[in-house]
């Protein structure tokens, strides 16, 4: 996929780039695998915004996309590339011979007309989803499982690739895109390939409205804010923080703190991404 720029007839224009969407095969959804989806505005079920910086944007659906993979020894033909607007990756309608569709995340190099198979007996190719004791070792994968059975959680963003590395005993090493090697079971499915859409980091949006449409609203910075809004916030004029370290607006550290409280899985990592 290539990246499209505009000409500058606008200032929004000026510096904006987009998707040429040339994979893209399909514009409509498949109708038996989308379901409404909801917004909330970043709020609770009392009204309270939890997260911040979200609301608005262009309506969307949810595909239910086939994390899984545990339609096994079934093949299936791609018979469409769809976008996904609740994504970054691009995705794969599959047509399996019983009748069945699901999509999948679409890797690089998988077109329409092309066979995929899930299993422990399918080949090594793009899109066919094989448990990691069946992998040669050194190949690219994504959509990792962590637990046997659940479906893909890690390696799922555009262009996102981990390396298999090593295999001892029960567990697998995998590097993630992060730099961060982790052992994971090898009973645990992984697909074939890189994700595709390689070019969305590159998309520049150009304008404060994309961004709106992407239902992000503005994030403003707590020296702009008052001293009961954020510990940065206050004084006459430009200030520094003033106090040792930047903090969030509730006090805590930030930038370089560390917040992972998982201990029953630090086990699992070989190597820190830091």
């Amino acid at each position: 996929m290539a990246v499209k720029i505009y000409k500058p007839i606008t200032p929004g224009t000026r510096h904006r780039t987009g998707y040429t969407f040339e994979e893209i095969t399909k514009s409509t959804p498949e109708r038996s695998l989308v379901v409404p989806r909801k917004k909330n505005a970043g709020r609770n079920m009392y009204g309270r915004v939890t997260v911040r910086h979200q609301g608005g944007g262009h309506r969307q659906k949810i595909r239910l996309v086939d994390f899984k993979r545990d339609k096994v020894n079934v093949p299936a033909t791609v018979a469409s590339i769809e976008y996904d607007p609740n994504r970054t990756a691009r995705l794969a309608l599959l047509h399996y011979v019983d009748g069945e569709k699901r999509y999948i995340l679409a890797p690089v190099g998988l077109k329409v007309g092309d066979k995929v198979v899930n299993g422990p007996e399918a080949e090594i190719r793009p899109g066919n989803a094989l448990p990691i004791a069946n992998i040669p070792v050194g190949t690219m994968i994504h959509n990792v499982e962590l637990k046997e059975g659940k479906g893909g959680q890690m390696v799922r963003s555009a262009g996102a690739a981990a390396q298999l590395l090593a295999k001892e005993g029960d567990y697998a090493t995998v590097r993630l895109p992060s730099g961060e090697m982790r052992l994971v079971r090898q009973g645990c499915y992984a697909t074939i390939g890189q994700v595709g859409n390689l070019d969305h980091s590159n998309v520049k949006l150009g304008k404060a409205g994309r961004k709106r449409h992407l239902g992000i609203r503005p994030s403003v910075r707590g020296t702009a804010m008052t001293p009961r809004d954020h510990p940065h916030g206050g004084g006459e004029g430009r200030q520094p923080i003033g106090m040792p370290g930047p903090k969030t607006p509730w006090g805590r550290p930030a930038l370089g703190y560390k917040t992972r409280r998982n201990k029953k899985t630090d086990q699992y990592i070989v190597r820190r991404r830091k």
